[in-house]
Parts: structure tokens; C-alpha cells; sequence
């Protein structure tokens, strides 16, 4: 078994991250914690309701009940980004060159590095943003579909329209594809690079619970799920994506709910956590399976591998968290 450094702390963990080699924490309180010479905190939020870490700063942007977005530095520091009084900011994202997204009700807003906040209204609530990986572009969720921006030009935007409510958004590793969570436990999925008349939608049902979790592989060949007994990975190699192939099963287990996936930054090795707070690593080579952590309190809400991929950091909803050393 490798080791665990066990911390626990009050409440839901919303995110775990690493700043660098420091460990992070983000707890539903509002408070951050940070494992750097001992448990220090920081009290961010009152009330923290999203948490997603900014790769290009090597810092957090988190969403609160207090309407405010902040960045949070590996040091602890908090600057705020934005403060929308008498709203709940639960959509939050890091793009390129400092540029930050949020959304509160139908409107979504680019806070670029200069300050400078462009708005983009939809018909409907946003869900879920997310940026494109090259050219400052954002994804929208929301009922019935996507919309792209361009966040810096005029360009019309582009509706990707599909029937229901969709409650989360990512953009593939090489900008090909945009999948979205739905409401109804299912994934749905669009090719951007298709010629015009072709089909572009992908279908990927059957889950037995609602997905919360996605991860992709370090070069996107594959793009992993939560929400069934086993973590589901869809192959997106190809250039129709997982159009008409089966996905894998990965870390399967009778009847026992995955909560959270986390691709390896290196390596096709998948983190998979559980109902039960249990953490296996798996090849997708070959299925092989490593037990990284035995069931404990909660289930797994969020894990996070250092740049290095030598440490794990995890995080349960009873407020269970720590980190795992697999470099033994």
C-alpha cells in the first residue's frame, strides 16, 4: 500500500488541487487548506460553492455563496476578482493568458488579465464554462445545448443544440470536441472539425447515476466518467470520437458507485474514487489495478495528482482528505 497522509477537516471538500508541491483544499465552509509545513487556513468564503485550479498562474479560482470570485496564490493569499453582491457564483474557469469566467443566473462573464469583463447573455441559466485550449473561446451550458463565444472578436456564435438540461462542460485536449454533462445520466458530445452536413452528435448513455466527474487522458485519447460501478472511458482517438465504439470499464466494482476520476498528468493511469471513499489507480493498457486507499468516511468529491504524478491529493464529502505517495 502506498502512503497516506490522512487530514480531516469540517465538511464537504469541493476540490482538492495542487500549487506547485503544496496540497490544497477546498472545503463547502469557505475555508482553504493548504498542507505546507502543517495545516494552515484560509478563510476564503462564506460559503465556498466551486473550486477549479488556473494550470498557466499555478493558483485557484474559486466561486462563492458571497458572490465573489477570488484567487487564491500557493502562499494563501486571496485577491478578488469579482464580487456580484446577493448572488451565488457556482460557475467559475481559468482560461489563457489570466483570463477568468464566471456565470450567476443567464449571463456569463470573461474577466480578462488587463480587468477588462466582457459579458455574454443566453436564453437560459448557465451551467457549466469552460475554455477552448488554443484562442480565447468559452463553452457555455446550459438547457438544450452549448454555445461558443470568442471572447476578443464580433464572430456570431456558435449554437450546438441538443434537447435537455446540460449541467457541466468540457472542451477536448486538442479543441476537437466539446462533451457535456447531462441532467439525465448521460454525456453528450459534438465534433467541431466535421465537415458541414456531417453527423456531429455523440451519444454516450446508460449510466445508472448522474455524472459528476470527467477527466481526460494527458494527450485526450480517452475521456474517463463517474457515475456507474466502474470509472467508464470513452476512446477519442479517432476522428469521430467514441462514435460507434464501446467504452471501457475500468475498476469495476459490484454495484459500488464511482464519484470521481483523475487522469495521471503522464501516464494512461486512472485515479477512480468511490461511494465509499476507497481509491484505486488503473492502466488502461492493460486493467491492471492498484489499491491506492481503503474505504474511510464519504464519498471521494474530488482528487488531484501533483505535476510530477507522485502524489494524489483526495478530498470525501465527510471531510476526509489527505495525500497519497505512490513514489515507494
Amino acid at each position: 500500500m502506498p502512503t497516506v497522509a490522512p487530514l480531516d477537516i469540517e465538511g464537504h471538500v469541493v476540490a482538492a488541487a495542487f500549487l506547485g508541491d503544496i496540497p490544497f483544499f477546498a472545503a463547502a465552509s469557505g475555508a482553504i487548506h493548504r498542507l505546507d509545513g502543517g495545516d494552515k487556513v484560509t478563510e476564503a468564503h462564506q460559503g465556498l460553492l466551486t473550486c477549479v485550479k488556473d494550470h498557466a498562474s499555478q493558483t485557484l479560482v474559486t466561486g462563492g455563496e458571497d458572490g465573489k470570485v477570488l484567487r487564491v496564490a500557493h502562499d494563501g493569499s486571496v485577491s478578488t476578482l469579482a464580487e456580484v453582491p446577493r448572488k451565488w457564483i457556482s460557475v467559475v474557469a481559468a482560461g489563457p493568458q489570466g483570463a477568468v469566467a464566471y456565470a450567476h443566473g443567464k449571463s456569463a462573464f470573461v474577466r480578462l488579465a488587463d480587468g477588462t469583463v466582457k459579458e455574454f447573455t443566453e436564453q437560459r441559466t448557465v451551467e457549466g464554462i469552460d475554455f477552448a485550449p488554443k484562442g480565447l473561446r468559452i463553452a457555455l451550458a446550459r438547457y438544450n445545448g452549448v454555445t461558443l463565444h470568442w471572447i476578443g472578436t464580433a464572430g456570431t456564435p456558435v449554437n450546438l443544440d441538443w434537447k435537455g438540461a446540460h449541467t457541466g462542460v468540457t472542451f477536448s485536449p486538442d479543441g476537437r470536441f466539446v462533451v457535456t454533462t447531462m441532467q439525465e445520466s448521460a454525456l453528450h458530445g459534438w465534433k467541431l472539425d466535421g465537415k458541414p452536413g456531417e453527423s456531429r452528435h455523440m451519444r454516450m448513455t446508460g449510466y445508472p447515476a448522474k455524472v459528476k466527474s470527467l477527466s481526460w487522458s494527458p494527450k485526450g485519447k480517452w475521456l474517463a466518467s463517474s457515475g456507474a460501478p466502474a470509472a467508464i472511458v470513452w476512446p477519442f482517438a479517432g476522428k469521430d470520437g467514441p462514435m460507434g465504439k464501446a467504452p471501457l470499464e475500468l475498476g469495476t466494482r459490484a454495484n459500488i458507485l464511482v464519484t470521481n476520476v483523475a487522469f495521471h498528468p503522464a501516464d494512461e493511469v486512472l485515479a477512480i474514487g468511490f461511494i465509499d471513499g476507497m481509491i484505486l489507480a488503473v492502466r488502461v493498457a492493460d486493467g491492471k489495478e492498484a489499491l491506492l486507499r481503503r474505504p474511510g468516511k464519504g464519498a471521494i468529491t474530488s482528487m488531484a495528482w501533483s505535476a510530477n504524478g507522485k502524489l494524489l491529493a483526495f478530498g470525501s464529502e465527510a471531510g476526509d482528505c489527505g495525500v497519497v505517495d505512490i513514489s515507494g
